[in-house]
């Protein structure tokens, strides 16, 4: 067993004994109520992913902007309506895929075990089911988070954007109690997806007022990146070159000067970040402890339990 897989499963070991831990969330949370709840949740996610793995990506990338706004509460999964713009309408979260299996999930569980299982609890499981079945590190997370009900597209300005540089990053994680550490850790699920070219395409011409193109750019990437924006603002680039592989490939990319984000390339380009950098391209087993560790640590942002939140009956709508 690998150092990574064996803390791994230290980890769930030590988290197993939460009960009315921190933030009142438990591993065996719905032991009593919905026994079944996990395996559900896990069997939907593979199915899916066999169909298509690259929905891996989308799901890991829900349970971030989720908590990142609000806390850990499925606000990202709310329908905007006539007299409201969710959060899931913000260009920011266009790109976001795999509700379909969110709903799936949920309505085997309510079928199951009606209004017990939370629409948070299981965006989290789902995160952390997609890092499993795309050859990631194995983590557990404590459940028993409520889903929130409210959902505002102007709450999105708080995700950090692609054009952000390493301060600025360090400073909105350190926001929502991350080092810079996690922030680098976490950062390195973009070893699943790809970017839309109007992510990055401000890299590629006026850069500044020195540059044309961002000097943090490999020049023969440069052209690779132009070519993929020839398609247009929608065209695709994957961040490395295994898609739907969890891997330490992300910050190999980045040590080439490869990385398809201004936000990515900048961890490498700062000499407060690169020797983070450095440490998960050589060594991929640190770069599954910390990432695991920092998705557990995320899964617990400002969570709503009792009446600060609701159980969904639909993960679209309030109650």
């Amino acid at each position: 067993m690998g150092i990574a897989k064996l803390v791994g499963v230290i980890l769930v070991v030590i988290l197993s004994g939460m009960r009315n831990g921190a933030y009142g969330l438990s591993m065996s949370y719905y032991i009593m109520s919905c026994p079944l709840a996990d395996l559900i949740v896990k069997n939907t996610v593979n199915r899916a992913l066999r169909s298509d793995p690259t929905l891996a990506a989308g799901l890991i990338r829900m349970h971030f902007h989720d908590c990142f706004l609000q806390g850990c509460d499925a606000s990202v999964l709310i329908d905007s309506t006539k007299d409201n713009t969710a959060e899931k309408d913000s260009p920011a979260n266009l790109s976001l895929r795999g509700y379909e299996i969110i709903d799936d999930a949920k309505q085997q569980l309510e079928q199951q075990c009606p209004g017990v299982v939370s629409c948070a609890d299981i965006v989290a499981m789902a995160a952390r089911d997609a890092v499993f079945f795309a050859g990631g590190p194995v983590y557990e997370i404590p459940k028993g988070r409520k889903d929130g009900r409210i959902s505002k597209i102007e709450d999105t300005r708080n995700l950090p954007p692609p054009f952000f540089n390493t301060s600025q990053l360090i400073t909105m994680f350190a926001q929502h109690g991350f080092s810079a550490q996690e922030m680098v850790a976490l950062s390195g699920a973009h070893t699943l997806g790809v970017a839309r070219c109007s992510s990055f395409k401000f890299r590629l011409s006026n850069f500044d007022s020195t540059h044309d193109t961002d000097p943090t750019l490999d020049s023969n990437f440069a052209k690779t990146l132009s070519k993929t924006c020839s398609a247009g603002d929608n065209a695709e680039q994957t961040f490395d070159a295994t898609r739907n592989s969890f891997d330490n490939d992300y910050f190999n990319e980045l040590t080439r000067s490869f990385g398809v984000l201004f936000s990515d390339q900048t961890l490498y380009a700062s000499a407060r970040t690169r020797s983070i950098v450095n440490a998960y391209a050589m060594n991929q087993a640190r770069f599954f402890l910390d990432f695991q560790q920092a998705m557990v640590k995320m899964g617990l942002l400002d969570v709503k339990e009792g009446s600060n939140g609701e159980v969904r009956e639909n993960c679209r709508k309030v109650n």
